[in-house]
């Protein structure tokens, strides 16, 4: 098993609504990229539902430099029309978030939560992560 020190969230930098499946995201990794696979180890869709892409035992492919010992979560959206940045989560996106990262810190005693922005010069994921969860990170410090 990887030892597991980050959960990093993404955005699929998609136009707020637009429905985009685990597939299509795993279509433009692996076509259009090159990569093996999907990079992101979960995905959360519009409607809450949150699908396992990437096996966890696997290394992922969502940050450069950080992939080794961290788990990668992406929402579908992150754009407004115009596909300029914006927190476009749905509610039911958002509780799935929130369960998904409660169970992750759980699993992962030593895991730090991070948004994929303070590792690029990318607003992904559209929302500042550390503010979001501020009181879920403290509960795991």
């Amino acid at each position: 098993m990887r030892d597991i020190n980050k959960i990093i969230l993404h955005c699929s930098a998609t136009r707020e609504g637009q429905d985009i499946s685990t597939e299509t995201i795993r279509g433009w990794h692996v076509n259009e990229r090159g990569w093996s696979d999907i990079g992101y180890h979960y995905v959360i869709l519009l409607d809450g539902t949150v699908d396992k892409a990437r096996p966890v035992e696997r290394q992922g492919a969502h940050v450069r430099g950080h992939n080794k010992g961290s788990i990668g979560i992406c929402y579908v959206g992150g754009c407004d029309a115009d596909m300029n940045p914006k927190d476009t989560r749905t509610d039911l996106q958002k509780d799935s978030l929130t369960e998904l990262i409660s169970y992750l810190m759980d699993s992962y005693e030593d895991a730090t939560l991070h948004g994929h922005n303070e590792f690029s010069s990318k607003a992904c994921p559209s929302f500042d992560v550390k503010e979001e969860y501020k009181e879920l990170i403290e509960c795991y410090e």
